[in-house]
């Protein structure tokens, strides 16, 4: 998938627990590592929102496109 998720990063940034972003952002820890591990099909908007707020950051922080011949690489 040539969508990267970065929450991991945003949230080592931070020095915040998966379970403190679930709780802040009112999601189950479980979802949120689904996010965090890439293997969400979807997000909500109002989710990203949330993420966003908790963690003051940009939608692009979070998520970046790369191509599928760098996410091969990176493997």
């Amino acid at each position: 998938m040539p969508i990267v998720v970065r929450i991991d990063v945003e949230l080592a940034r931070r020095k915040m627990s998966v379970g403190e972003f679930a709780e802040r952002i009112g999601l189950t820890p479980a979802n949120v590592a689904v996010l965090k591990n890439g293997r969400a099909k979807a997000v909500r908007f109002s989710t990203l929102e949330a993420m966003c707020r908790v963690l003051e950051c940009q939608p692009g922080d979070l998520l970046e496109w790369v191509p599928d011949e760098e996410v091969a690489a990176r493997r």
